[in-house]
């Protein structure tokens, strides 16, 4: 059955062993959910899956219907508090953790003993892909809240056996002490957090590049796969910055791992596919869609992420075909900024801030005047040279993306500070005033 799956190269990753594992998780898992779960068991029915048995091949797998974020929430909201996705009672739970909600109601994710075990393991491979192990003490810039954030990376490294340490509760200063105090040696926050906490250090005389830190890992943003975000994440903290990517409805799905290129994915949990956001056919560059197969008790079948991404695969020594996303998560699907007839992602704009090492936290705008596009961009800058700095920002960004914007320096510390997930740039053209950046 699995070679079935490895002819198409859509769901697997060319080992056809791996393929059918996929497919006996994606089997197993079917079973219980045709059963048990109301949500899901309507939508397969309607789409002429009645038993697990159904799905015997990849024709057979395009017919699981897609899965969207909006109908999972809209679920939650007429179906109070959990919606029906639920496989299992509710007693069966033993963890909650929500969306950030910055497009609206948070959704809430449930989890049971062994699917957050799962998640502990899947943090444990990004970990170890870093090469992480049990002798480090990993530092978490994190608030615990009811956002998955690093709960998940904190149950990991638990699961790696190393020192897990809480920076909840914490000013960025307690942080920043506390990273000395301790002598970690691996950071994990946000790409955007990073910046901020090396410059607070920098500012009560830490110097940070020569502590005991030797890895970074960022999550929460695309930000530490844009080259110049994780040189200026390496500088700052002397230490090798790594990207990871997941979702709280998702998991912990990618990694980056040393010598080898972009973003990678971990295809012995989930199963990945890269679809036209338009048609859903099969493309090489556009939005990832994922199911997880370790989250029975709430999972998501083709979940369709909203990530720009662009797949790429080559056939390894060891026989097996190796797949990883180049430049990790572009940006999303619905971040495209199109301004006088230009297409360009938020994560270009940022590649070219972070640059300049004199430029701090910054915001983009995008107005409509006069029937024209207009851009403003606002920027911290250090040092006395205000002007002639955004002059050259908004000179390279010209010159690499034939964008005109209007730099503006404006006074340190002035802008949003963003501890999770970054939202710098707002459309005012669209209706709902908003547009949800990637960076």
């Amino acid at each position: 059955m699995g070679d079935k799956f490895a002819a198409s190269g859509l769901v697997s990753n060319g080992d056809d062993s791996l393929t059918s594992v996929q497919f006996n998780r994606l089997q197993l898992m079917l079973e219980a959910v045709l059963k048990n779960n109301h949500f899901y068991r309507g939508k397969l029915n309607n789409a002429g899956i009645k038993v697990a048995q159904d799905i015997q091949s990849i024709d057979d797998f395009r017919r699981l219907p897609f899965t969207i974020k909006s109908e999972l929430s809209l679920d939650q909201i007429n179906n109070p508090p959990y919606g029906t996705n639920l496989t299992f009672p509710l007693a069966h739970y033993i963890r909650i953790h929500q969306t950030s909600g910055t497009t609206g109601e948070p959704l809430k994710m449930l989890d049971t003993a062994e699917s957050w075990d799962w998640w502990a393991n899947c943090w444990a491979s990004v970990f170890r892909a870093a090469g992480v192990t049990a002798e480090d003490r990993i530092f978490f810039a994190f608030s615990f809240g009811p956002f998955i954030g690093f709960w998940s990376a904190f149950a990991g490294a638990q699961k790696l056996g190393a020192l897990a340490i809480s920076g909840g509760g914490m000013s960025s200063r307690q942080r920043a002490k506390a990273i000395v105090d301790h002598r970690a040696t691996v950071l994990v926050c946000t790409p955007t957090y990073a910046l901020h906490l090396a410059e607070v250090a920098q500012e009560d005389g830490i110097d940070m590049a020569n502590s005991s830190m030797r890895i970074t890992i960022q999550a929460g943003e695309p930000g530490a796969s844009l080259p110049a975000v994780k040189r200026r994440i390496e500088q700052a903290w002397g230490a090798r910055c790594y990207d990871h990517a997941g979702s709280t409805e998702v998991g912990a799905w990618g990694f980056e791992r040393e010598g080898t290129q972009g973003l990678q994915l971990n295809d012995d949990e989930f199963i990945f596919e890269v679809i036209d956001p338009e048609t859903g056919t099969s493309v090489q560059d556009g939005e990832l869609v994922v199911t997880n197969l370790g989250r029975i008790g709430m999972p998501v079948i083709r979940y369709r992420t909203g990530d720009r991404v662009k797949m790429q695969s080559i056939m390894g020594a060891d026989g097996h075909m190796q797949r990883w996303l180049d430049g990790g998560v572009i940006g999303r699907i619905d971040d495209l900024l199109v301004v006088r007839g230009i297409n360009v992602f938020p994560s270009a704009i940022e590649n070219i801030v972070r640059k300049f090492p004199e430029v701090g936290e910054f915001a983009v705008d995008v107005y409509r005047k006069d029937e024209l596009d207009e851009i403003e961009m606002r920027l911290e800058i250090k040092g006395p040279m205000l002007q002639e700095v955004a002059a050259a920002v908004a000179e390279t960004i010209h010159n690499k993306l034939s964008l005109r914007v209007n730099a503006i320096p404006v006074a340190f510390g002035s802008l949003p500070l963003f501890n999770h997930k970054a939202r710098r740039f707002t459309d005012h053209r669209k209706d709902d005033g908003l547009f949800s950046g990637a960076a």
